[in-house]
């Protein structure tokens, strides 16, 4: 009887071709999966920041629009059936949820040493203040996923509620134009401490938001893990053409 098998020769050359297509096809599947998560967690954070505001508006009587205060020394503790702070308003609606008074506070690991939590600010953050607003000018809170959200702090003090005038648009205003509306301006960080702790960019069009023709490709220079966001009234909406985009491709 004859026996029939592959030789040497043919199965070297078989592996080799399936290398070749893995090592051409994996990369694009890693970036395809990594988008998938950034725009499905963009979306949800934004939607439970959202329906924080409205719990807030239907059990306590205030919103976003209704905050009258900084938060204070105890922030942690602070509750919206007494205080009228955003800690206030998220203490009292998310479920999980760790605050920090400063976002640096965060700890993560870096080459295997502990370090404070940093993000790499782009066109939007770094446009707020660039250097003078290290993670120290930033309240934050870990979501029992991972999630990190976190807005200025208002040393000043005035002009706290967050609200949008009727026909005003979010492109049409600035987190660096006054003290006053920097409390309604953050950044939802959708993983967490891991890398790359990264503002998002456009790959192609216009980072600001007055242009509509941004596009951010699923490219891991590009569509990163920091949104920026801006609070109002009752909703969350993005803060820059990059996050705009992803939330608005998100499924």
């Amino acid at each position: 009887m004859k026996k029939y098998a592959f030789t040497l020769a043919e199965v070297l050359i078989t592996l080799g071709i399936i290398g070749v297509v893995a090592a051409m096809t994996i990369p694009t599947l890693i970036s395809n999966t990594r988008s998938q998560q950034y725009r499905s967690s963009l979306k949800k954070t934004v939607s439970t920041l959202s329906q924080a505001a409205k719990m807030s508006q239907a059990q306590y009587g205030f919103d976003y629009a209704g905050i009258t205060q900084v938060c204070g020394a105890n922030a942690k503790s602070e509750h919206p059936d007494k205080d009228m702070t955003m800690c206030a308003i998220l203490n009292g609606t998310l479920t999980g949820a760790t605050y920090y008074k400063n976002a640096s506070d965060i700890k993560t690991l870096k080459l295997g040493h502990q370090s404070s939590y940093d993000v790499e600010k782009g066109y939007f953050l770094a446009g707020t203040g660039g250097d003078n607003f290290p993670m120290e000018r930033y309240h934050a809170y870990v979501l029992a996923d991972g999630i990190i959200v976190a807005f200025f702090k208002n040393l000043g003090g005035t002009g706290l509620g967050c609200s949008r005038a009727i026909g005003k648009t979010v492109e049409s205003e600035s987190a660096s134009a006054s003290s006053a509306t920097r409390l309604c301006y953050g950044f939802i960080d959708v993983n967490g401490v891991s890398l790359p702790n990264k503002e998002v960019s456009c790959s192609s069009g216009s980072n600001s938001l007055k242009d509509n023709d941004c596009i951010v490709k699923n490219d891991a220079k590009y569509l990163t893990d920091v949104y920026p966001i801006r609070f109002h009234d009752g909703v969350v909406e993005p803060a820059s053409a990059g996050a705009r985009y992803v939330l608005h491709t998100a499924k």
